[in-house]
């Protein structure tokens, strides 16, 4: 095969036009338009598709050559496919799927391959950094066996995909699309990658979010891979890191604790730097602010019940509602001097605490437990007193009880 279409030879020009006919290639697909060089996408028509190698597509066969098949693409674009990548000769008007092998926008034509289904492979036909369809066919210890139509071709076992797969014989029997990475046709070696056409396919998905993506926007993505800082998060061919401290709005110790390899989640694009190289996700700014609806709720002189999260030697941290946690300063522990916080309290007791104040700017409430203490200290006689009019009731008298209580 021919480096169609960067460098359209002789052989090749004859054929397209005989298959032409009178018509020149601007009357077959411009309608008979001036004759001008196609633009990129985005420079002319809006008709003419975006267009890069490994794009997938669906087009109608316009005309048969003698050794090709003529696909218009839009105004001052056709698309060429070999005849040898069809098992049977396409009828004119039949809609085919395909792969774009490399555009030629000066000239205006596009190289296909045909897709979801095994190519006629032979020899003559194949050249390096083409798109073709093969079947697996086997494993092996360094990879996969294929057949790209009647010949054999090799797939190393760090060319099948991106990500590591553990059991590469479950791909026996699929069609998988690959480039083509070397030819031996004395020794007739065809090495190929599913690997390079997934990476080309994720950097023209990388441009196109990052051309709509900006600061602030909500998206779905899949965590590719966690770290003790973090998940990385696919969102789109592009990878954004979700760090630690942004993946929860109560205190992570393991991010493996609120996801997985492989979970889709939603994030928010918190900041994008280095051209696109470094994005900075969110999963908590996604949820509502828990401090906030706490903030709705609490106020200054509130009883609240909650759970000691962490111990510092400045004093405690109790969660009082999901995501929202106070602090009792050492110095509100008790109304006795403490030395030490556990002393005091300990790790995941339940205390009951009063609000001493709420400050949403820095995102701090201050708790006391002292207070507390206080309080049933006062409660204490009471109950005393409480119990004693129900005795003096009980035994109908006023005079004193044994023990001396009155």
């Amino acid at each position: 095969m021919t480096d169609r279409p960067s460098n359209v030879d002789r052989e090749l020009q004859a054929e397209i036009d005989a298959a032409l006919g009178d018509m020149s290639l601007e009357d077959i697909v411009g309608g008979g338009a001036p004759r001008r060089a196609a633009a990129p996408p985005g420079q002319g028509s809006k008709r003419i598709p975006r267009l890069e190698p490994g794009t997938r597509l669906t087009a109608a066969v316009s005309r048969l050559g003698l050794e090709d098949a003529f696909i218009e693409l839009g105004p001052k674009m056709l698309g060429i496919c070999s005849l040898t990548q069809f098992e049977h000769k396409p009828e004119v008007g039949e809609e085919v799927d395909f792969i774009v092998n490399r555009v030629d926008w000066k000239q205006g034509l596009v190289d296909l391959g045909r897709a979801g289904a095994v190519q006629k492979g032979e020899w003559d036909t194949l050249q390096k950094g083409q798109t073709i369809e093969a079947q697996c066919t086997g494993v092996n210890k360094g990879g996969l066996e294929l057949r790209v139509g009647s010949l054999r071709a090799f797939m190393p076992a760090g060319q099948v995909d991106r990500q590591h797969i553990d059991d590469l014989s479950t791909l026996i029997g699929q069609s998988l699309t690959c480039e083509v990475m070397e030819i031996n046709r004395e020794k007739r070696n065809l090495i190929v990658s599913r690997k390079a056409v997934q990476e080309r396919e994720a950097a023209i998905q990388r441009e196109k979010t990052l051309e709509t993506l900006a600061v602030g926007h909500e998206i779905e993505g899949v965590v590719r891979r966690i770290m003790p800082f973090g998940a990385f998060v696919d969102i789109g061919g592009v990878d954004g890191l979700v760090h630690v401290s942004d993946l929860s709005y109560e205190r992570v110790h393991k991010p493996e604790d609120v996801v997985h390899e492989g979970q889709t989640v939603r994030v928010k694009v918190l900041k994008i730097d280095d051209g696109g190289h470094k994005i900075s996700l969110g999963m908590k700014q996604c949820q509502a602010d828990p401090f906030t609806t706490a903030g709705a709720t609490l106020a200054p002189g509130a009883e609240v019940v909650g759970k000691v999260v962490r111990l510092a030697d400045f004093g405690a941290f109790v969660q009082i509602a999901p995501g929202v946690d106070g602090l009792i300063h050492i110095s509100e522990l008790s109304h006795e001097r403490v030395n030490r916080v556990n002393q005091v309290v300990k790790l995941d007791e339940i205390v009951r605490v009063k609000v001493l104040s709420i400050d949403p700017a820095s995102r701090r409430i201050s708790l006391s437990l002292k207070a507390m203490k206080a309080k049933e200290q006062e409660e204490a006689p009471r109950h005393i007193d409480s119990g004693l009019a129900r005795l003096r009731a009980k035994w109908g008298t006023d005079k004193p009880l044994k023990g001396g209580l009155w």
